[in-house]
């Protein structure tokens, strides 16, 4: 398949003329707007410093169906301690950044480059992406941020400065996600990790056909930073 190069009006190709890597085109820009159409349309940007803007709708996709979340035997024992506390957009900004700081430090680069956080803190700021952050007594431990449409939530980080405080974060947001009858979380990219969790590989139409309804439907307004998650 040809890679497609973005001019300044606003559409993508197709998601199914992506090669087969998953890198569909390139170029464009990080607008709200262009961004929330990528997502719609099942794609999304990956880039690293000193590149071009890359958009990637890979095949298969994995995704995680909230109620089909696995909680490990350690980690359901760690949940039951209570030593952790998870809440829902208090610290957005400080969890994006601390995305990209393991990278950092293990001399690898990030892929959330200064442009990027600008972009989903824009986001944030206009309603649409949200963080789930897992602390230990008053200090952020781990945490994840996405992009809610409708009744899908789409993954783009996670982090853990302690043992297991990012999925601490993803176990959450699935049950509570599955209180309120989400269709899927997107994971984007096939790991171990996730799979053990629970995530499944589905192929790229199947998963374009769940979002392109998913989105139609009402969000309710489960977003609050003032009320934490349970665990149940």
């Amino acid at each position: 398949m040809p890679l497609f190069r973005l001019s300044e009006r606003l559409n993508f190709p197709p998601a199914w003329l992506a090669r087969s890597d998953g890198l569909l085109c390139i170029g464009g820009d990080l607008s709200a707007k262009r961004l929330l159409l990528a997502y719609e349309n099942g794609i999304f940007p990956w880039f690293s410093k000193n590149e071009p803007l890359l958009w990637w709708s890979p095949d298969p996709r994995l995704v995680l169906f909230p109620k089909n979340i696995n909680v490990s035997k350690s980690l359901n024992k760690k949940l039951k301690k209570n030593t952790f506390k998870v809440t829902m957009d208090k610290a957005f900004e400080q969890t994006i950044l601390s995305c990209a700081k393991p990278r950092k430090n293990n001399n690898e680069g990030t892929w959330l480059v200064d442009e990027m956080i600008a972009s989903y803190i824009n986001l944030h700021n206009l309603g649409y992406a949200h963080s789930i952050e897992t602390w230990n007594k008053n200090e952020l431990v781990g945490g994840l941020y996405g992009i809610c449409l409708g009744k899908s939530f789409f993954g783009e980080s996670m982090f853990s400065f302690e043992s297991d405080a990012s999925k601490i974060a993803l176990v959450a947001l699935a049950n509570h996600l599955k209180k309120y009858k989400f269709d899927l979380i997107d994971c984007q990219v096939t790991t171990q990790h996730l799979l053990n969790m629970g995530a499944c590989e589905i192929s790229r139409n199947l998963f374009l056909d769940i979002i392109f309804e998913s989105i139609k439907k009402k969000t309710d307004n489960i977003w609050n930073k003032d009320i934490p998650l349970k665990f149940n």
